[in-house]
């Protein structure tokens, strides 16, 4: 026998095991990765459970299932009507797994329950969602819906997650991500909160308008206030200096007459000073300061002559009329 021959042999008869071997092997062993856990079927019934890692099983008996641990999200969509008769439209998230908690208990466990009890539990929770809407919503008008989105969505959390935890499917939140509302109902809002936000807006205005109306009298009434009484200020301190000037010329030896037509003179220039510092304008003035005085004099007497006395008018005597027709009068 040759060299060539021994070796095809020896392969031949080593190919043989290594293929059995390769047949075999995952019908001996297999793997769990995390997050999963295995059931086990022996001769089609439940055996038990293999947590994450390498197993070994018995050939052509057992029989190994996955379960995914991990958290699923799922969307949903649902029509309901409130009631004020406003058909909307709820767009509902969920979030859910299987129960791992109590794997211990076998048979009793959430694991066995999410693959022996329920074919399809995304169509068995979206059934009851919208069997909890459909109670909720009804109860509470468009407005309501709206305010109260997270008492509804946890509401009908509470009543779902308490029927899917008895197929081993523990809930773990229910959001209502959004609320569509008809085109026309959407528009009608629409305007209203405008107009809401226009009357506010002219209120506003108003308002603004109304305080500062408000400051800028209170403003105008302070200066006129303080002007007043700059006035009243400068009259009283202009009676002292005359009066005190008066005093001076008396004590002089100027007549009191002399005195009184200095003091009109001076009053007179004064006058005439504060005409030119105001600018160019227009005054009739007469042509002697002593006619000025025989004016001045005229408007002083003027005020003190007394008034002349006006006798009241009779009273309207009475009319005479004839009611009788034959010339008698009678008085009314």
């Amino acid at each position: 026998m040759s060299v060539f021959q021994v070796i095809f042999g020896f392969f031949a008869s080593a190919i043989v095991p290594i293929v059995i071997i390769a047949f075999m092997l995952p019908q001996l062993a297999y793997v769990v990765r995390q997050q999963h856990v295995a059931i086990i079927e022996r001769l089609g019934r439940f055996h038990g459970f293999s947590g994450p890692g390498l197993h070994f099983r018995v050939p052509f008996v057992d029989r190994v299932f996955y379960i995914d641990l991990k958290t699923e999200d799922e969307h949903m969509t649902f029509d309901a009507k409130t009631s004020d008769n406003v058909t909307i439209e709820l767009d509902v998230s969920i979030q859910y797994h299987v129960d791992s908690s109590n794997m211990g208990q076998r048979e009793n466990s959430g694991v066995y329950k999410s693959y022996y009890m329920l074919q399809d539990p995304v169509a068995q929770m979206q059934d009851y969602l919208a069997d909890a809407l459909r109670s909720q919503i009804p109860n509470r008008t468009l407005d309501e819906v709206f305010s109260e989105k997270d008492a509804i969505a946890h509401a009908i959390d509470e009543v779902v997650a308490h029927k899917m935890l008895e197929y081993g499917y523990v809930l773990v939140t229910t959001l209502i991500t959004r609320i569509k509302l008809p085109v026309e109902v959407q528009e009608s809002m629409n305007h209203i909160i405008a107009s809401k936000n226009n009357l506010e807006s002219a209120t506003n205005d108003a308002n603004a308008a109304r305080a500062k109306t408000v400051i800028a009298a209170q403003a105008k009434a302070e200066a006129m206030a303080a002007e007043g009484k700059g006035i009243a200020d400068q009259r009283i301190a202009i009676a002292r200096g005359i009066k005190d000037s008066i005093d001076v010329i008396q004590g002089s030896t100027m007549t009191t007459e002399e005195a009184n037509r200095l003091f009109e003179f001076t009053q007179w220039v004064d006058m005439m000073r504060g005409f030119a510092d105001k600018g160019a304008s227009s005054v009739v003035l007469p042509s002697d300061f002593r006619e000025s005085q025989s004016m001045f004099e005229q408007l002083v007497a003027a005020q003190t002559a007394p008034q002349p006395h006006i006798d009241p008018a009779p009273a309207p005597k009475p009319r005479m009329h004839d009611d009788t027709g034959n010339g008698n009068h009678v008085i009314r």
